[in-house]
């Protein structure tokens, strides 16, 4: 698929993604802040669940979308991919910023505490960390194939902080409650999953959306830099 075509298709379904995202968050903040109950240990509290949690999953659905097109962009070195790739990291960095903040928010008046080095939040804030690297590497590199290419495999090796994060409540005792939803099965009330169902689906569709306006965007620049580029070599001559 040539990158015209595939810009084209991206144009032609961004919209639909975007006002999809549009309603699911909607109904969930909705539901979530106005309708559903408030938590019996955690009170009025809670609420901020339904945006911190689609944050953080977001967060790690951003990257491991980064991870498989950085190995994508390894075996065919497509710069579509590369400007995928950039874009992914970006909305990956911006909504891990989203989880630690808003998980700093909920965990002082649940535990008394800012920030507590707990496995879940320091993994998380590794994935940080290797997100701000990631893309200072990109910015410092001027050649195009060298930064494509060792920010890949940055991406790549960063990627083993994923699983950490996900199983970081069932491998260490922490102050993360374990998984709500888990092939254990489902342990939170009926009025809280359908506002947290929907945040999850409809922030994970906004992902999607910014991904894909995003990426365009990049290309865009990117062609542009190479037509001036090219100007410039013929004004040279």
């Amino acid at each position: 698929m040539t990158a015209t075509r595939f810009i084209g298709i991206l144009r032609k379904y961004e919209k639909w993604f975007g006002i999809v995202a549009l309603i699911l968050i909607s109904a969930g903040l909705y539901t979530g802040l106005v309708t559903s109950s408030a938590d019996y240990f955690q009170g009025e509290v809670v609420r901020i669940m339904y945006v911190h949690v689609p944050f953080a999953q977001t967060a790690m659905l951003a990257y491991s979308t980064l991870f498989f097109c950085s190995i994508w962009y390894l075996w065919k070195r497509d710069a579509i991919v590369d400007n995928a790739c950039h874009a992914a990291a970006g909305l990956a960095l911006f909504f891990t910023a989203g989880g630690l903040i808003t998980g700093a928010i909920w965990g002082k008046p649940t535990w008394n505490a800012w920030w507590v080095w707990d496995p879940r939040l320091t993994s998380f804030a590794i994935m940080f960390l290797t997100l701000v690297g990631y893309l200072m590497l990109r910015t410092f590199l001027d050649d195009v194939e060298k930064r494509a290419t060792f920010a890949a495999i940055l991406a790549i090796i960063g990627f083993i902080d994923l699983p950490i994060i996900h199983f970081s409540v069932e491998w260490w005792r922490s102050l993360h409650q374990p998984l709500s939803v888990s092939t254990r099965g489902v342990s939170i009330a009926p009025d809280m999953l359908v506002p947290f169902a929907l945040m999850s689906f409809g922030v994970g569709i906004l992902f999607t959306y910014m991904l894909m306006v995003r990426t365009q965007l990049l290309y865009l620049e990117h062609l542009l830099e190479a037509k001036q580029g090219r100007f410039l070599s013929e004004a040279e001559l």
